[in-house]
């Protein structure tokens, strides 16, 4: 537990570091060499292809963090907290979303809309090239409210119920679906798992975000009951059955309207909205996305904690 805490201290002081040795760039790494090796493997049966390359990195990527974890609390028990701290930290990116969508909103009110495109790729699936400074913010906004699940919520609780090993496994989990997790020709077979997967590990903590979202908005003086009547309405409003949880909540605290069409790969996409347009989408409604996303990680946190002491 207080393992917990020096990790989530550290991503609320530090955030992402930006490096090539990150564990999450190195999980990366490995399943995109695996990738390569289980197509040659096993050609015919993507789908099998797909499901072993998935064990081959969440199962290792789990050992290998628990055998850090015990080498450390062997050589001392303050060395093991430290560094399960420090593992659990890599995990979380509480600040890194607060960040990213920051560069983006600032150098669209500095008037270069042609920068915050591009800065905007970056952290978005969608085409961006031709957003107006509308359509802009609302994609940052759906991307802080959506990432407050499996970038915060998600490995807080894993990291609560099973340490660094479990918190990092699901980062795994996580980066699996994020490379083969596309519903396109090359990867519909072989990241069907990758997928499936990700949807079952983020089941409990998009539901639950959700709701800590709805607490943040009554904290923060938002309109938590229309929160509340839009998450119940529009948390299904999505291809994923996860995804619509967190925006719908932040959607309904901010009176704005989310989702709808947008392009990918020069296709245009059809996608169900989230929310009432009671209100024009502004730069404002930004700054306060983030002030929900600070206050539901430090409910994540007691969340977690609380578990943590359960289990324990």
């Amino acid at each position: 537990m207080w393992s917990l805490m020096i990790g989530f201290v550290l991503d609320v002081i530090i955030g992402d570091p930006h490096n090539p040795y990150h564990p999450v760039r190195i999980i990366g790494s490995w399943a995109m060499n695996l990738e390569s090796v289980f197509r040659k493997i096993d050609s015919n049966n993507l789908k099998l292809a797909g499901a072993l390359a998935w064990l081959c990195i969440i199962v290792p990527t789990f050992l290998i963090t628990l055998i850090i974890v015990k080498i450390a609390f062997f050589i001392h028990p303050m060395v093991g907290i430290l560094v399960e701290g420090i593992l659990i930290y890599f995990c979380l990116s509480a600040k890194g979303l607060k960040v990213e969508g920051l560069k983006v909103i600032k150098t669209l009110e500095s008037g270069d809309i042609e920068k915050a495109r591009h800065q905007l790729s970056y952290i978005v699936g969608r085409d961006t090239a031709s957003l107006d400074e509308t359509s802009i913010v609302r994609a940052v906004i759906e991307t802080v409210a959506e990432n407050m699940s499996d970038g915060i919520i998600a490995p807080i609780l894993f990291a609560g119920l099973g340490g660094a090993p479990l918190a990092m496994a699901y980062k795994a989990v996580n980066t699996c679906d994020s490379m083969f997790g596309y519903k396109n020709e090359k990867y519909l077979e072989f990241g069907f798992v990758s997928a499936k997967m990700d949807d079952l590990f983020n089941y409990i903590p998009a539901r639950l975000t959700g709701y800590l979202i709805i607490i943040a908005s009554f904290i923060l003086g938002l309109d938590y009951k229309q929160s509340y009547q839009i998450y119940q309405r529009d948390r299904y409003n999505h291809t994923s059955p996860n995804s619509a949880h967190p925006e719908a909540a932040v959607a309904g605290a901010l009176g704005i309207k989310l989702g709808g069409a947008n392009y990918y790969f020069s296709k245009l996409v059809e996608k169900p909205t989230i929310g009432d347009e009671t209100k024009a989408i502004e730069m404002k409604d930004l700054y306060q996305t983030n002030m929900i996303l600070t206050t539901v990680s430090f409910l994540g946190l007691i969340v977690a904690l609380l578990i943590g002491g359960v289990v324990r």
